[in-house]
């Protein structure tokens, strides 16, 4: 049984195909558009999807959209009713759901010539992101939660998941939403674009947390764990709020009332206005309240369940600071995040309720697969290296590179590491792809995390990013315990944990303000030559880690060997490594 799911008008739309219940093939459709959140239907991770399974889409025998325009219809209708909506807004979101309803149409016009049989099943939203969590896990049954701005009418999920079930038990309607709450405070303090919250993330150890008084105001933590917004400084739920989704990158207007909201904080920070302290702090408060309400959650749902196993997903589970803070601020023991917690991730999700579930008639499969790694995307081979690097011969002796084979992964990751301990910035370019939003060593960029200048190296030389946010270190797992204060498994660096403290000294560069590092922890058995690399790095230095962000330059992460090879030669990176390849500046 061949499955297709899609993430499909949201933001980071994408698509994964699941092959007789395993997971074959997954991409973002911003890899290959090179437009960063793209939203519209992922007609190119589609396509790509099945060339790369060598099938067509006709072969399909499911296609599955995490979005379901028939559910939670009743409490729509009642909140028309009750609150009475601009116009703009109520026709805004029919002609979305209608969209999304109706979608066959477009998917044929896709691929013409290749004739749609597959059967369409549109999955609830947060089933789908629930989906995206257990049932890719290695849990018998886990507490199932999802937290994120919205879809289907609800901003949050949770209830129980047992075997190749999940059992929605409850759920937080519009308008309130944890993930509204923090989209606010990002615009409000000067980030406009969509996707912007890590900033406010990276931002907040700047700060203290003045404001978390006010950010009651905006967030009530109820006695049942849930939460409610204060809704007189929002304006999502009344007001014809500006939203483009369609075949571009996503664009939000603004999400709040101006008046009160500058009543409660002071003057808004206008886009490109200078960062103070008042906003730092700021960023720490909301940062504070998120995570005061998301532990009230967590703590209600392990007292109800009593099971010490977490599935957690939805785009507030990109929340990476918070999320290594649950072993610590509640009572679960272990916890699955997905490489996607966010919508892109809905696509898997998506797939594997109809692969498992036996969901509208779908066969049911009897094991379930586990997702221990990312590496799911498009990938290239020796020839069209080859054939890249001798067609871009003229561009690459022009910035005075040097391009040798190596044969020898061996000598190729010794003098990669030796390459990072000399201070010099690497490309780092193979296999496949990573699905989500991290560089996980198949395209990333590398440095030196003992070098306390290495953050401004790469910004100046090839980020050109706000100086705040900081760089995450790769560590080989076996090496946690002894740099961190926490010892889990954290393969999609999706956790934030504290730096031992006598060891943030040695490696300045992936300890934030704060003494903490957003790691990835790199195993020999799911990428052996990523770990072979930091293996070599660490017989050289002692340190068991190499600093490592994502392999890009203000774009989506490259995805293709020309991609790399482009932004290797404008900006100032000194190696890049395309497989076996190795080009030197």
């Amino acid at each position: 049984m061949i499955v297709l799911g899609l993430n499909a008008y949201h933001g980071d739309s994408a698509a994964a195909l699941v092959k007789d219940g395993k997971l074959v093939a997954a991409a973002e459709e911003e890899r290959f558009r090179r437009i960063k959140h793209w939203s519209g239907l992922p007609t190119e991770a589609m396509k790509w999807c099945l060339a790369d399974a060598g099938i067509q889409l006709g072969d399909v025998d499911h296609i599955a959209i995490n979005r379901n325009p028939k559910v939670n219809n009743l409490r729509r209708a009642l909140y028309v009713l009750r609150k009475r909506p601009s116009l703009g807004l109520i026709f805004k979101r029919l002609r979305n759901i209608k969209r999304a309803g109706s979608f066959e149409d477009e998917v044929q016009a896709a691929f013409p010539g290749d004739r749609l049989s597959a059967q369409i099943h549109r999955v609830e939203h947060h089933l789908a992101h629930l989906a995206s969590a257990f049932l890719v896990s290695d849990f018998d049954e886990a507490v199932c939660l999802s937290v994120d701005g919205f879809g289907d009418f609800a901003s949050s999920a949770w209830g129980m998941g047992k075997g190749n079930d999940i059992q929605i038990d409850g759920r937080i309607y519009f308008p309130h939403s944890l993930g509204i709450f923090y989209s606010v405070i990002t615009q409000f303090i000067g980030f406009p674009y969509f996707g912007d919250e890590y900033k406010v993330m990276g931002l907040a150890p700047y700060g203290e947390p003045k404001y978390l008084k006010e950010m009651r105001e905006l967030v009530q933590v109820q006695s049942d764990g849930t939460f409610r917004l204060n809704l007189k400084y929002f304006r999502h739920h009344t007001d014809d709020v500006h939203y483009t989704w369609d075949n571009c990158c996503p664009e939000v207007g603004t999400l709040y009332k101006r008046a009160p909201m500058e009543a409660l904080f002071g003057p808004q920070r206008e886009k490109g206005a200078a960062l103070e302290q008042k906003h730092r702090d700021i960023a720490r408060s909301a940062q504070a309240m998120y995570e005061e309400a998301f532990f009230a959650m967590l703590q209600t749902l392990h007292a109800r369940y009593r099971c010490d196993s977490l599935a957690l997903s939805g785009g507030c589970a990109m929340n990476s600071v918070a999320n290594g803070k649950v072993y610590l601020n509640s009572p679960f023991k272990r916890m699955y995040l997905p490489a996607s917690a966010g919508d892109a991730g809905g696509a898997i999700g998506a797939a594997f309720v109809v692969a498992l579930q036996g969901f509208a008639g779908a066969a049911a499969s009897s094991s379930r697969f586990v997702m221990d790694h990312a590496y799911l995307g498009p990938q290239t081979n020796d020839a069209e290296i080859k054939t890249l690097l001798d067609t871009r011969h003229a561009d690459i002796v022009a910035e005075h590179c040097t391009v040798r084979r190596l044969d020898d992964e061996a000598e190729l990751c010794r003098l990669t590491a030796t390459a990072i301990t000399e201070g010099k910035v690497i490309g780092w370019f193979q296999g496949r792809m990573e699905w989500g939003p991290r560089a996980l060593g198949n395209r990333s960029i590398l440095g030196d995390p003992r070098r306390a200048d290495m953050k401004d190296i790469l910004n100046l030389k090839i980020k050109r990013r706000e100086s705040f946010r900081p760089f995450a270190p790769s560590i080989l797992r076996e090496h946690v315990s002894e740099w961190f204060e926490q010892d889990d498994d954290v393969p999609f660096m999706m956790e934030v944990f504290q730096v031992r403290e006598d060891k943030r000294a040695q490696i300045p560069a992936t300890t934030h303000v704060d003494g903490s590092g957003r790691l990835q922890t790199v195993h020999q058995e799911t990428n052996p030559r990523y770990h072979r690399l930091i293996e070599n790095y660490r017989q050289i230095t002692g340190v068991p880690m190499v600093l490592n962000t994502s392999f890009n330059e203000n774009e989506p992460v490259v995805c293709t060997p020309q991609e790399a090879l482009d932004c290797f030669l404008r900006t100032k990176m000194d190696v890049l490594v395309l497989n076996d390849w190795m080009i030197v500046r």
